[in-house]
């Protein structure tokens, strides 16, 4: 995806850590941003991913850091987000912020994602987003992402490639 480069972030992660993406440096990184309130696409997306998480050998999943970065971050709070990831994708680091700080991870990651009104919930709210899966470099690159269509095999087998060509 052209024009990502060297993706930057200051956010806060789901212990309530400052962190950017120097706090990253040589690890890969997997991004993927959703919200704790999504219903299907974030949750079909994370379980796919840990499963591709799960399947790396030990050597490779250690040189491999897992982020779940909020589009929403009115509700996503840090207790939220890691009540949220500790059960389900225990796996996942979750990072969150301020409203600004949150635009601008997304904006450093091209990331589409906009509020509107749920007609499920009348009372709540929806965060459609972009459903991309963002593998980063341990010097900060950008160097490939996998979208939702992509199946958990093709992802493994180019992850696994990858890491193992570095």
């Amino acid at each position: 995806m052209a024009g990502i480069g060297r993706p930057t972030f200051n956010l806060v992660d789901h212990d309530g850590l400052a962190v950017t993406e120097a706090t990253y440096t040589g690890l890969w990184l997997l991004v993927y941003f959703g919200f704790t309130h999504c219903r299907v696409v974030c949750p079909r997306s994370l379980s796919r991913l840990t499963r591709v998480l799960d399947s790396l050998p030990e050597q490779l999943s250690a040189a491999l850091q897992p982020l779940y970065i909020s589009v929403d971050p009115e509700r996503d709070r840090p207790d939220v987000m890691k009540q949220y990831l500790e059960h389900r994708y225990p796996r996942f680091t979750g990072l969150t912020g301020s409203p600004e700080q949150v635009e601008a991870a997304k904006g450093a990651f091209r990331i589409f994602a906009q509020r509107k009104p749920d007609p499920d919930d009348p009372d709540g709210y929806a965060v459609p987003h972009t459903s991309f899966a963002y593998l980063i470099g341990p010097d900060g690159c950008y160097v490939t992402h996998w979208a939702e269509t992509r199946s958990e095999d093709e992802i493994s087998s180019d992850l696994k490639q990858r890491l193992v060509s570095s």
